[in-house]
């Protein structure tokens, strides 16, 4: 089969189409033909060699999390899901690939299409996730940061739905669309503090940091001063202030029926993803370096 493969850590070019092995599904796996894979800022990440303190990568590798695509072959034990049925997952085996072992899959929707299926399972986890570590209660209001981007915006619809008040960060260009999401959209960067507290004088309740940009002091001062419920998913500098960083931990069968929720929302309309663009395989370079440059405006998405 074809894959996207890198054999050493550094930059996009680093990235290759490769003839490898296919994978086929053991005890309690399927495989899945691969119609689209969602690109994460952990790939680049990856790729770049920066999460080996975290956990290691051996080489060569495939990269990718997320996947979207069709059972075409289901391992002993399985019972769940047939060859044939259409589902939606992370990826065992790396995403960039014409077929992919699934980790964790849930049947897709038939009214849901393959790039906004492959673009659920890591912003609707990470998103809940937050969403649950702050405990955010209706009629709380959460400052998030990046909330045009994948994670936030995922973040935004699911914390307004219940009742909470949202306050997102984005660039100008960006504010009709998070005021779309039932968002309150100000400004990032110098002069943050004051432009929250002009359309929260009540104060806020929580922080959710989705876009690592520095706003970390800032969120303190907002909070009173205190790290208490403020959480981010992307700045370095959280150790040093004392904010709670948030990268991952969710239990399987918790993770699992997150996932098919959020599809079912998705389906239904209730839960909207935004696709920036799709690329082909032979593309993977190009996608996460749009990736890494930080301005995609949307979810971006591989179609092998």
């Amino acid at each position: 089969m074809q894959a996207i493969v890198f054999e050493e850590f550094g930059g996009p070019d680093v990235l290759h189409v490769k003839e490898v092995a296919e994978p086929h599904a053991g005890p309690g796996e399927i495989r899945v033909a691969v119609k689209a894979a969602g690109v994460n800022p952990m790939d680049y990440k990856i790729r770049h060699g920066w999460m080996e303190q975290a956990f290691a990568t051996p080489l060569p590798a495939v990269p990718g999390l997320e996947i979207a695509g069709v059972v075409d072959e289901i391992g002993a034990g399985v019972t769940d899901v047939a060859v044939g049925d259409d589902v939606l997952g992370w990826s065992a085996t790396g995403a960039y690939a014409q077929y992919a072992l699934a980790e964790t899959a849930v049947p897709k929707p038939a009214s849901l299409g393959w790039a906004e299926a492959a673009a659920i399972p890591v912003a609707g986890e990470t998103a809940a996730r937050v969403l649950d570590e702050l405990a955010l209660r209706d009629g709380e209001t959460l400052l998030l940061h990046g909330a045009a981007g994948t994670v936030g915006s995922v973040a935004a619809q699911l914390a307004t739905a219940p009742g909470a008040i949202v306050i997102g960060t984005a660039s100008p260009a960006n504010h009709e669309y998070v005021r779309s999401l039932g968002a309150i959209p100000v400004t990032y960067g110098d002069g943050l503090v004051e432009r929250v507290r002009s359309v929260a004088p009540q104060g806020v309740d929580a922080v959710f940091d989705a876009a690592g940009k520095g706003a970390l002091p800032d969120s303190i001062e907002l909070r009173g001063g205190t790290t208490d419920r403020i959480v981010t998913i992307a700045d370095p500098a959280a150790a040093e202030l004392g904010v709670a960083f948030s990268s991952g931990g969710t239990a399987p069968e918790r993770k699992r029926a997150g996932l098919a929720e959020n599809a079912r929302l998705a389906a239904e309309g209730a839960l909207r993803l935004r696709i920036a663009r799709t690329f082909p395989l032979a593309e993977a370079a190009q996608a996460q370096q749009t990736s890494e440059d930080g301005h995609a405006n949307g979810k971006l998405v591989i179609t092998p």
